[in-house]
């Protein structure tokens, strides 16, 4: 006999784990439900996050264009101020020639006045 009271107590603990057990598969088939909702749900927001992105990139794009022109804008009137600057110097090399010119001028007027 207690080989039954043995089996018998088996049985009780088998009873009680069967109703576990598929209480357990139940909630792993939910939980593995809901986990691939949420997944859904990521995967659409990054669908957005995908598309702001896009938008980023257009925006940054024109940006850019902007910027290049800009830049050759910026360029071109360093040119204009470059040959600017040129024309000073070369005015100004100018006049201190004339004025060289004046000093030796002047010089010699004074030499040949204190020579008389």
């Amino acid at each position: 006999m207690p080989c039954f009271v043995q089996t018998e107590g088996y049985a009780r603990i088998m009873a009680v784990m069967l109703p576990r057990e598929r209480w357990n598969d139940d909630r792993l088939d939910q939980f593995e439900k809901r986990v691939d909702e949420r997944f859904d749900e990521i995967d659409e927001r990054f669908d957005e996050v995908d598309k702001r992105f896009d938008k980023v990139e257009a925006r940054i794009g024109k940006l850019e264009a902007r910027f290049d022109r800009f830049e050759a804008e910026v360029n071109l009137r360093f040119k204009e101020i470059d040959h600017r600057f040129d024309r000073i110097e070369g005015d100004i090399k100018e006049l201190r020639i004339i004025m060289i010119g004046g000093f030796v001028t002047l010089l010699a007027a004074m030499i040949g006045m204190s020579s008389f």
